[in-house]
């Protein structure tokens, strides 16, 4: 770990210093004349959390080289020196300062404040176990055990579960007994899918950005105001933090920023199936998060087949297949990108139709990938 000098401490120091006075004054500017009560919260919420992203962002980098948060290179990995890897820091307070800001400013009370406060707590201890590990390379049960905890303090102790889902025909089945272990294996693994993507510059941040719009846009079509507002920040703290992500990235999220990405937006879906009667309400995340579900269900297959542990990292994974086959990171990331929203373009597109039609849409999109997967060999060990 690093030493850093009393000259860095006091940069890094003078830094926050001003950009509290900059938020200061722009609070007072903007809020307190009442800008904010003409504008849509989910906007709101957006501009904020790409804002406070982009500006928060550079200070992290300082402390990541001053405390020795770096992301070293080795056969795995695809740079070739040490990279600030505690990004998912400014992705984290540009969220929670949006969802705060946009909660006080539009009068929020009651359930959603109670939600909101069972996201930001279960999200926090999430986030923790991230940077923990960003620090230290967690094992990989121990840092299991810190995502079922954070799930279940979600689950548990703010109720935000699954209690029944719709089946093709529109007929209710109810989980019962069998809600809270859905909903945390929901949590947990959702999570695990975007920090198991987070292989290359800006694919991570990316694909959330992208699954968070697409949630938000069927959210404002069924006038769930909350799940809008809270994927607006989530998106605009990705958007910010890809400044500095994009190839070739200055800065990575760590876990620190994929698990706390992951998590989110699989707690923000819990909520918005929790009040939808809808059929397709989990098949839009699922969709709209296709690329990583996907690409992390082929990985446990490969090295289930291939006799290895679930948990070991290998470049068998959809980017590695693609820079295989001659692509450049930034050509990789772009198909990526395109993948995810087509798949989110057909995730609202999907509110569109009755239950059959878009369990058919599904059933053809599932068989279209794992078809593209088996030619590109994803299913395929590879060390």
């Amino acid at each position: 770990m690093l030493n850093p000098s009393r000259a860095e401490i006091n940069l890094f120091y003078n830094f926050l210093t001003s950009v509290e006075g900059c938020c200061k004054i722009g609070y007072q500017k903007i809020f307190m004349k009442g800008f904010s009560k003409n504008m849509p919260g989910y906007v709101l919420a957006f501009i904020i959390a790409i804002g406070i992203s982009l500006v928060v962002t550079p200070a992290v980098i300082l402390l990541a080289k001053a405390t020795g948060a770096t992301d070293k290179p080795n056969a795995r990995k695809i740079h070739n020196k040490p990279i600030p890897r505690i990004g998912g820091v400014g992705i984290y307070f540009a969220f929670i300062a949006a969802v705060i800001i946009t909660a006080t400013v539009s009068g929020f009370e009651g359930e959603m404040i109670f939600e909101i406060n069972g996201l930001i707590v279960s999200g926090s201890l999430m986030f923790l176990v991230g940077l923990i590990d960003d620090y230290k390379n967690l094992p990989a049960k121990v840092k299991l055990l810190g995502q079922i905890i954070a799930a279940a303090v979600l689950v548990l102790v703010f109720d935000v579960r699954i209690d029944f889902v719709t089946d093709p025909f529109g007929d209710y089945i109810y989980l019962e007994w069998f809600a809270v272990p859905a909903t945390m294996f929901w949590l947990v693994g959702l999570t695990n899918t975007i920090n198991l993507i987070d292989g290359l510059d800006g694919l991570a941040a990316g694909v959330s950005a992208i699954a968070a719009i697409t949630i938000m846009l069927v959210a404002l079509k069924q006038n769930f105001f909350l799940v809008a507002v809270l994927t607006a920040a989530l998106a605009g703290a990705a958007c910010g933090f890809l400044f500095y992500n994009s190839n070739p990235a200055r800065i990575f999220m760590g876990d620190s920023g994929s698990l706390f990405l992951g998590f989110m937006l699989a707690g923000i879906s819990v909520i918005g199936a929790a009040k939808s009667t809808a059929t397709v309400t989990l098949i839009v995340p699922i969709l709209a998060l296709g690329l990583p579900i996907l690409d992390t269900t082929f990985a446990i297959v490969r090295r289930w087949r291939g006799g290895q542990p679930i948990f070991k990292p290998d470049k068998g994974h959809l980017h590695h297949r693609l820079l295989g086959l001659g692509f450049t990171q930034r050509q990789a990331v772009f198909l990526m990108y395109v993948i995810s929203a087509m798949l989110g373009l057909s995730a609202v597109a999907m509110t569109e139709v009755n239950s059959q039609i878009a369990f058919l849409i599904l059933l053809i999109i599932v068989i279209a990938i794992f078809y593209g997967a088996k030619k590109l060999g994803i299913l395929r060990l590879t060390n």
